[in-house]
């Protein structure tokens, strides 16, 4: 008989695994566990792994986590078990799992027992909104003990129709459709019963095209119940088809402009300029966002004007700068086709308000266009430029006259994250010293606030990360408290502030939110105690250090090398010897 393994010998990270298991197998609710596996599947998902990495390690797969429990024989890991079979698509590796079992006698809660009867709900609930930014899917399970659980799955359409965010809670269907429709207040959304096959195909489809974006979307929950979501679509019916997005011939898209040319909408714009800003206008409402050209929302418009025409579409300032007055009338004359309320095109309208002097300043800055965007980071909506975020590059993007070559494009991308190509030539992998807060320059009034920002920081370097990004946040915070006063003066949590400021460093040296990283940025704003993003609160900090936040494309590009730890600029000096040396 094998020697029972000895908790003693467990390694700190093992022994908090296995608390945080037997804490969730002790609940009175199934979601805990499950959701605690669900979590240790996701982080072995392949579909995790960095897409542009060629020196990343060997990473744990789901075959190395199921081995690990197989050879320590709990009760924490039988239960973790049985979830991961049912949750687990390999066959194979199913079976031996159930091999295991069948030699384990640990009790178990009858939920758990009984987890491969669990039954579908009929009903699937659709959720949607008539200018058609997303969609929830809302659908439920009950498991043979009588526990219910439900999900709502958002599929975000401006992002190219993935799954953005998604939940679980241990409710029935029927509560949580309740509570979903009670917060429904405008009269252009709804919540009606849809088919659950082809809701299955959508929520597959979609699933699938996020697990191809980089970096991949996150939420507190998202994707960490991914395999938790995938169990509970794969009971639904089969056979359904998504439904696809339009395709748009030229031959559409020019009728659609000589339409609004010949309105009311469009006649006074009738001019040469208008016409061919028009053809790009279009190219981006039937290619990008949700396909349809005739729905334009708040979101659409700041995708557009915040950061899809000024770096896809090369041209002078003065060309560029007509591009509001079109889409303004080109709005009204879409709404209007689709008998859109006319409250919803005033706030569509008052967006384009609200970013056109975004827009016309950076029409008139130095900034990454056409070809030379290549590689310089995602956008929000997950394409990169020139770059589909799935891993192919869109022709489209390039023609005979373009000279740059991958390997100078990525050499720019570098460039920008330290801080130009004599920074990047002159790039040292020495560690970041143990250095301490500079005070000189910091207001007096700010002091206090400063200092309990950086207190936080401090632990949360001392505690989760280590001596580098503790410099590196005391660098960046100070900037931030020189550079703009003001941050630290309204009235705002400090909390909140230090977690701001250990995302965008951590960020900026892919210490979070990368797969490798082994630390989600959930987990790094939770150790502040902080929910939801942190993002708005790091952007005046972002200005201060000279970062314009609406120009990182996804990317956390501070130029600025004494920021970035020894590890990250190893990496660095990696990819710029490969493409500077040949």
């Amino acid at each position: 008989m094998a020697s029972r393994p000895s908790r003693q010998a467990q390694s700190a990270e093992d022994q908090e695994l296995f608390q945080g298991l037997r804490h969730a197998l002790r609940s009175d609710e199934p979601i805990d566990l499950l959701m605690s596996v669900s979590g240790l599947v996701a982080v072995t998902d392949p579909r995790n792994r960095d897409p542009f990495s060629r020196d990343e390690p060997g990473l744990p797969t789901l075959s190395d986590l199921v081995e690990s429990f197989i050879g320590t024989p709990y009760a924490e890991t039988t239960a973790a078990l049985t979830i991961i079979r049912a949750l687990a698509t390999d066959e194979v590796l199913a079976a031996r799992i159930g091999r295991e079992l069948a030699t384990r006698r640990h009790p178990m809660p009858d939920w758990l027992a009984g987890l491969d009867r669990a039954r579908i709900e009929p009903n699937v609930w659709f959720m949607t909104h008539v200018l058609g930014d997303g969609d929830d899917y809302l659908l439920g399970i009950t498991l043979p003990s009588g526990h219910a659980l439900s999900a709502l799955v958002y599929v975000d359409h401006n992002l190219g129709t993935v799954v953005k965010d998604a939940f679980v809670v241990p409710a029935p269907l029927e509560d949580l459709v309740i509570q979903m429709g009670g917060l429904i207040d405008d009269p252009d959304q709804s919540l009606t019963r849809t088919d659950a096959a082809t809701a299955r195909a959508m929520i597959d489809e979609a699933i699938d095209l996020g697990s191809r974006m980089y970096p991949p979307l996150e939420s507190e929950s998202w994707p960490m119940c991914r395999p938790l979501i995938e169990w509970m679509v794969r009971m639904l019916p089969s056979g359904g088809v998504a439904t696809q997005r339009q395709e748009w011939s030229e031959e559409d898209k020019a009728a659609i402009a000589e339409d609004f040319f010949a309105s009311p909408f469009g006649k006074s714009l009738d001019r040469d300029d208008e016409r061919s800003l028009m053809d790009s206008l279009l190219w981006f409402g039937t290619d990008y966002t949700n396909g349809d050209p005739f729905r334009w929302s708040t979101v659409t418009v700041e995708i557009l004007l915040v950061d899809w025409f000024p770096r896809k579409v090369v041209a002078e300032p003065a060309y560029l700068a007509k591009l509001p007055n079109l889409l303004r009338a080109f709005i009204r004359y879409a709404h209007d086709r689709e008998g859109i309320r006319a409250s919803l095109t005033e706030d569509t309208l008052t967006a384009v308000d609200e970013y056109e002097p975004d827009y016309q300043r950076v029409i008139r800055s130095s900034r990454p266009q056409g070809p030379t965007a290549l590689l310089a980071g995602l956008l929000e909506t997950g394409d990169l430029e020139g770059f589909d975020g799935f891993g192919n590059f869109d022709d489209k993007d390039f023609d005979d006259e373009d000279a740059l070559t991958i390997g100078e494009i990525m050499l720019e991308g570098l460039d920008r994250k330290v801080g130009g190509r004599p920074a990047l030539v002159r790039l040292d992998d020495l560690p970041l010293p143990d250095e301490p807060f500079e005070w000189s320059g910091v207001a007096d009034d700010i002091v206090p606030v400063v200092r309990e920002v950086l207190a936080a920081c401090d632990a949360c370097a001392d505690e989760l990360l280590d001596v580098e990004h503790r410099t590196a946040m005391r660098r960046f915070l100070r900037r931030s408290a020189v550079g703009d006063p003001a941050i630290f003066r309204r009235k705002a949590s400090p909390a909140r502030g230090a977690a701001a400021v250990a995302w965008v460093v951590c960020r900026a040296n892919n210490t979070a939110g990368a797969y490798w990283s082994g630390l989600t940025v959930q987990d790094l704003l939770a150790w502040f105690g902080v929910k939801g993003s942190v993002s708005q609160r790091a952007e005046p900090m972002l200005r201060a250090n000279g970062v314009d936040p609406h120009r990182l494309y996804g990317q956390m590009d501070l130029g600025a090398a004494d920021l970035l730890t020894s590890t990250c600029r190893a990496s660095i000096i990696t990819t710029r010897d490969r493409h500077l040396l040949g």
